[in-house]
């Protein structure tokens, strides 16, 4: 089959396009045919290399997967097959108090496709079967490939960790990437009002356009400021930050959350080393929440919204499997608003 490996850690040009032997579907798996894989930024990160994360190579990144299920291996219902699916990327034991108490995400085995396990940069991967869920009728498989990992985060950040009610504020970073699209969407679908931050103006109208009730450029020194003067802000602050930035907006979360408010935050990408004046978290009662990805089970949840249309996967293009290298160079760019994806010629 044709696969899109990375043999050392390096930038886009370490993709390299080539043949890698079919993979046989073991013990409760189910062998899925790629139609559609999404990327995300933990690519670049696995591809750059992260700290701690030791990897067999070649190794095969993407942990957004929509495809059709072409085979399954012993213990596994053979009417699987022919079935339209979308893989949750995240793989547990399923056995331990974590994964049966519905925090699969917990479990001490737990690994996301594409980052600890082989991913879906190929035309066949073998998957565990529990790991799929059918695909929703209304999407096709590149807009089904967008949904899972930054849904799934996104749900956990805001439903389950932060328990988001209705008529409550929503402060999003960097609502252009796939992440902070499915965070205006589902804090609007929640009821709340959203104020959303993004570095150009074409990004801040397409959040308008999704529900954003306030933009403001991230590019812009007085940003902080500008959020402070919305009237129903001011000296109450918000009452949710989504955060995923980092270092850059660290500090200035901390500032715009009210008292008693909740900072949940999933990422980093602008550094891991915030600055936290503790004065902000203990003398105005803050909640801080980390978050990493979300239980299986929020998926079906998060589908059957999509089925009905009430939540909606934003494509920004695609690419050909083949130019798996341009696809990392644009993402690296930030210029996409919502989700990149790879798809595979038949």
């Amino acid at each position: 089959m044709r696969a899109v490996v990375i043999r050392r850690h390096g930038d886009p040009s370490v993709l390299e396009l080539t043949d890698l032997p079919d993979p046989a579907p073991g013990p409760g798996q189910a062998l899925v045919e790629v139609r559609a894989c999404a990327l995300n930024r933990l690519d670049i990160w696995v591809r750059g290399g992260l700290p701690g994360l030791k990897l067999p190579l070649p190794h095969v990144l993407g942990c957004d997967i929509a495809g059709v299920v072409t085979a399954v291996g012993p213990g596994v219902d053979p009417a699987k097959v022919g079935a339209e699916v979308v893989v949750s990327p995240g793989v547990s034991c399923g056995q331990c108090e974590s994964c049966l108490s519905g925090w699969d995400n917990l479990c001490p085995k737990y690994g996301i496709l594409g980052e600890q396990l082989p991913g879906g940069y190929c035309e066949q991967i073998a998957v565990p079967a529990q790991n799929l869920l059918p695909k929703p009728d209304n999407l096709d498989f590149v807009h089904a490939a967008a949904v899972p990992l930054t849904f799934l985060t996104a749900w956990q950040m805001l439903v389950v960790r932060a328990q988001l009610k209705p008529g409550q504020t929503v402060l999003i970073h960097a609502v252009g990437s796939g992440v902070g699209v499915a965070g205006l969407q589902i804090a609007r679908l929640f009821g709340a009002r959203v104020i959303a931050l993004a570095s150009s103006d074409a990004k801040l109208a397409r959040a308008r356009e999704l529900g954003a009730e306030l933009t403001f450029r991230s590019d812009d020194s007085d940003w902080e400021r500008r959020v402070r003067a919305v009237p129903w802000v001011q000296k109450r602050g918000v009452d949710v930050v989504f955060e995923h930035t980092g270092a850059a907006t660290w500090e200035a979360s901390l500032r715009l959350c009210k008292r008693g408010g909740v900072v949940v935050t999933c990422g980093a990408t602008s550094g891991y080393a915030a600055n936290t004046d503790l004065r902000q978290v203990f003398f105005r009662q803050l909640q801080i929440l980390g978050s990493t990805m979300g239980s299986k089970s929020l998926l079906f949840p998060i589908l059957a919204h999509m089925g009905r249309g009430e939540l909606v996967p934003i494509l920004d293009r695609t690419f050909p499997l083949a130019e798996a290298e341009a696809a990392h160079r644009y993402l690296d760019r930030r210029e996409q608003f919502g989700k990149v994806v790879l798809t595979f010629d038949r």
